[in-house]
């Protein structure tokens, strides 16, 4: 199955139903009084979490959602049915914006949440309503409303308790292969990953978590390069990083200056991203020889300065993969216990995941504000022939 983040629908509701005009016509009764009934509410367009889902793939090929008109009303004071409502299941992880006004709509972060994205449109009354001493047999009725439509920008991201960072080819997705069940494809050549990849890491009957395997970075992903704000977007659900750096690059080029240029663009992206804790894990050390590796290791921290933890493994032989998972394991229980005993440190963190999804929509905003000034600009040059294509990530 192919794994989609992004896709854009049109939701609309439906419209409300007509009042009725109608007179009371029974024998012996000539004359009647107005009987018209009032029309039926248009059905509304809900989204709902579904954790079944875990890709916008089906949105890829249907992108109009419609719910029900409301019924007109009929005469002898009969009301028309309403409009049922429609339920779109999403993945939870979802992100709705407004493609329009740029406006977040909602996030939809649990199983069966359900968020309005749609409002069906009134009902028109019947000729009843209008009756009055002076007015004796009115031939007034109110039409139903227009559903509202909306063009949204669905946005997915992984749901994870460890995100994986670091640049093409360092070994994100052996080490993922090596501590979980998740097979994602391993080549020796870069941009080997294209998707987001999730494995649970179990270390007991009742203990695990979630680790991401996120695409490599690139310098200017934070503009975009690579697809890089693809990519970024889904390590601000994370609640730790381990940024895997490639001690023995095939290019030979610098693993120092290739970690300072993620830390970087983890800074351009979101400050509130960059702030997460990140532990560094020096892997390849296999490739060197066994009397270089400590001090080789040791250079690398050294010149980073790192002041926080530091593994050091071979994920393709699980050489030191133990001791991380660990570690990440009983850190990730210490936060919860620590978040459910300490209201302040809970609001801490509510306040941080709250300003890297804020950061990560500002970036969204801005990509789609430039697309859409470049589309409307009247310019007979611009022959973009990928303009406002969406990209689809195939395994």
């Amino acid at each position: 199955m192919q794994f989609v983040d992004e896709s854009s629908i049109i939701v609309e509701a439906g419209k409300g139903g007509n009042g009725c005009l109608s007179f009371r016509r029974e024998k012996y009764v000539p004359k009647g009084g107005p009987d018209g009934g009032d029309g039926g509410h248009g059905g509304s367009v809900y989204l709902i979490g579904d954790d079944s889902l875990n890709t916008l793939i089906d949105f890829k090929y249907q992108r109009f959602y419609k719910a029900q008109n409301g019924q007109p009303g009929m005469g002898r004071q009969m009301s028309g049915r309403a409009g049922e409502d429609l339920h779109v299941k999403v993945p939870v992880g979802t992100t709705v914006i407004d493609e329009d006004t740029l406006e977040v709509i909602a996030d939809v972060t649990e199983i069966g949440q359900v968020v309005l994205v749609a409002q069906g449109g009134r009902r028109g009354l019947g000729n009843i309503h209008f009756k009055s001493s002076t007015n004796r047999a009115p031939r007034r009725t109110t039409p139903g409303t227009e559903g509202e439509r909306r063009n949204l920008r669905l946005e997915m991201k992984v749901m994870a308790d460890v995100g994986l960072l670091g640049m093409p080819n360092a070994g994100k997705s052996t080490l993922i292969r090596a501590v979980s069940a998740a097979k994602p494809k391993v080549a020796n050549y870069p941009f080997t990953t294209l998707v987001p990849n999730l494995g649970v890491v179990k270390l007991g009957m009742h203990e695990h978590f979630v680790m991401a395997d996120v695409p490599g970075l690139i310098e200017g992903a934070s503009d975009g390069a690579g697809l890089g704000l693809r990519f970024l977007k889904h390590l601000t659900r994370t609640r730790l990083l381990f940024h895997v750096v490639d001690v023995a690059p095939f290019d030979e080029s610098d693993p120092v200056e290739a970690a300072e240029a993620i830390i970087h663009e983890l800074g351009e992206f979101s400050p509130a991203l960059a702030e997460l804790p990140r532990w560094l894990v020096l892997n390849k050390l296999d490739l060197l020889p066994e009397e270089e590796r400590e001090a080789r290791a040791d250079e690398i921290v050294r010149r980073l300065a790192w002041d926080g933890p530091v593994f050091r493994i071979s994920a393709i032989s699980a050489d030191g993969t133990d001791a991380l998972v660990q570690a990440a394991y009983r850190w990730l229980t210490e936060q919860r216990q620590l978040e459910n005993e300490d209201e302040e440190a809970a609001e801490r963190a509510r306040e941080m995941r709250a300003r890297m999804e804020d950061e990560a929509v500002a970036r969204t905003e801005a990509r789609l504000g430039r697309k859409r000034k470049t589309a409307d600009e009247d310019d007979d040059d611009f022959d973009d022939d990928d303009y406002d294509v969406e990209v689809e990530y195939a395994p």
